[in-house]
């Protein structure tokens, strides 16, 4: 065995011939979602550390693994439940180091009874060995799972888990909310291929057969951000000279074949694009770390430190890696804040997604900005509203019959963009400081990982500005439909009025044009009168400031647009 981290326990347990559970062909419904609500069990502790040793085999596109999980009881708790996939074979667990039998993983939740309850404030430790034939990624990042490739004859591996969450490659809480405090990986890989992964590589162990085991040490990981990225890959370094007076060293792990010096085009991207995040958001949250970027088969994933980029290098005239930039505005949005549902899961993507206009115009002005809001307007669909209220899970909210799917990019972008102009930059730059960072002057050392949910921003934004923003963030977030501005004229009068799926009134000010001269409304109470000539021309809105419904780009949609 070529692992590093190994089991006593565990490998006692195998060598005395203690029988293997038969293991699933086929992953579970329950195993390819993430974000089923928490068991009480899982409530009732707290995840301190998780050590996690892979080795991983391409030729049979097959791992073998081990996990030791400690836990510390919050409360009074007889059983560890835990999810991980049935493909598996689960070869043995012990609890504290006793080897038990009486486990259970039916769909993949997998219960783990104590031989005395737990009472709040004792630990305990879990170890279980396992292996088998992941499940395969059919269309990764958008269906999950393993993606087994090649580069150059030489095998390249990538897992990409969101949707489906991280019981697809390791035995864990699969809620936004159950991060482990602390991840120690060790993956062992065959030779001449590299294994970079979350948070500061540690060492590296060679074995007589020519594998190598890394060794990698993260903290607070959002549980999907634990990845394998495995290849014949070469390494890129530098660092960063962080506006908060601190060094973060970065680094890009291009594939051996890719063009030289489009990967380190790529790579002399990242300081600008970490100048602007720490000017619009604060501080990158984990620079006693590093910056990582690696070359992926599949799109890419926002993995803590470790960000999938498989974009292919593509130019598109933005003057920017669109790719890159998105997973690197999840590390502020999603790993260092993390929504405590997928039902505010618009706090992630949302937010996320506005950070690439923002960064069009910080480049190259207005109209760089205005034409990527443009794109992302023509895609809203407004079936399902944004944010429902209830606890929800990834398969939900990402599937277009059931959910807000791609409006949690692009409705939420614009949304972020509308709140953003009407209480202009200052007090949006201290709401998104206050969301991801709990502190409105946060640096290095002084803030934590923080868990938010809709309710929280409102409650921020409410704060910093003074106001009662709850009509905003209702009509916008709560409804599927979108705001609308009914206009009547009779003779010289002209009533402009808000309509919405909302009990409350819709204060949004509106500009109006008239024959080129421009007027600010308050549209208190969600409405406004004045006078203007019969026949002048009134254009509503005329710097595009207002998310609302709009006739031209409904009717487009009606037949067929897209």
């Amino acid at each position: 065995m070529r692992l590093t981290l190994l089991i006593a326990a565990a490998s006692c347990a195998l060598m005395t011939g203690l029988t293997v559970p038969a293991f699933a062909q086929q992953t579970t419904p329950f195993t390819l979602s993430s974000g089923s609500p928490r068991t009480p069990e899982q409530e009732a502790v707290a995840f301190n550390k998780a050590r996690l040793a892979f080795d991983v085999r391409p030729e049979a596109r097959s791992i073998k693994a081990q996990a030791r999980l400690d836990f510390t009881a919050l409360e009074a708790v007889a059983a560890i439940v835990l999810e991980l996939d049935t493909r598996y074979a689960i070869d043995a667990i012990t609890v504290d180091g006793h080897s038990i039998s009486d486990w259970s993983n039916p769909q993949g939740r997998l219960t783990i009874p104590m031989a005395q309850p737990l009472h709040a404030g004792e630990s305990v430790s879990i170890d279980i060995a396992y292996n088998g034939m992941p499940h395969t990624a059919t269309r990764a990042p958008w269906d999950g799972g393993f993606v087994w490739s090649e580069s150059n004859g030489k095998p390249w591996i990538a897992t990409a888990v969101q949707g489906e969450g991280c019981d697809l490659i390791w035995p864990c809480i699969d809620h936004p909310m159950g991060e482990p405090e602390q991840v120690e990986m060790n993956i062992t890989v065959p030779a001449g291929l590299s294994a970079p992964a979350n948070g500061v590589l540690t060492g590296k162990t060679a074995h007589a057969d020519g594998s190598t085991t890394w060794h990698w040490s993260t903290r607070n990981p959002d549980t999907y951000a634990i990845t394998l990225s495995v290849g014949p890959y070469r390494e890129l370094s530098g660092t960063y000279d962080s506006r908060y007076g601190n060094r973060i060293p970065l680094y890009f792990w291009p594939l051996e074949s890719a063009p030289a010096d489009k990967a380190q085009r790529l790579f002399d991207e990242l300081p600008l694009m970490l100048d602007f995040f720490e000017d619009w958001v604060g501080p990158y949250p984990f620079a006693n770390e590093k910056v990582g970027v690696v070359e992926t088969p599949h799109l890419g994933m926002e993995h803590q430190t470790i960000n999938a980029y498989g974009n292919g290098y593509k130019l598109d005239g933005k003057g920017y890696d669109w790719l890159m930039q998105h997973e690197l505005a999840h590390e502020w949005f999603g790993n260092q804040m993390t929504n405590v549902s997928w039902d505010d899961m618009w706090l992630h993507e949302g937010f996320g997604t506005y950070m690439q206009p923002l960064y069009a115009r910080w480049l190259n002005g207005e109209r760089a900005m205005q034409s990527e809001l443009e794109t992302m307007r023509r895609t809203v669909s407004n079936r399902f509203p944004m944010v429902s209220g209830q606890p929800q899970d990834a398969a939900t909210v990402y599937n277009a019959e059931t959910g807000p799917a791609l409006d949690l990019y692009y409705k939420g972008a614009l949304i972020a963009h509308t709140l953003r102009l009407m209480i202009g930059d200052e007090a949006f730059k201290r709401s998104l400081r206050e969301l991801v960072y709990d502190r409105p002057d946060p640096a290095p050392g002084n803030f934590k990982p923080v868990y938010r949910t809709t309710a929280d921003y409102v409650a921020i934004v409410n704060r910093i500005t003074g106001k009662d923003m709850g009509w905003f963030f209702d009509a916008y977030l709560y409804h599927a439909a979108l705001p609308e501005v009914v206009m009547a004229r009779d003779g010289g009068q002209v009533t402009l009025t808000w309509k919405t799926g909302s009990d409350l009134a819709f204060e949004m000010p509106l500009e109006v044009e008239i024959d080129g001269t421009v007027q600010t409304l308050a549209m208190q109470d969600g409405s406004a009168r004045f006078t203007a000539d019969p026949r002048a021309h009134i254009l509503i809105d005329p710097q595009s400031k207002v998310l609302r419904r709009l006739d031209h780009i409904e009717q487009w949609k009606a037949q067929g647009g897209s």
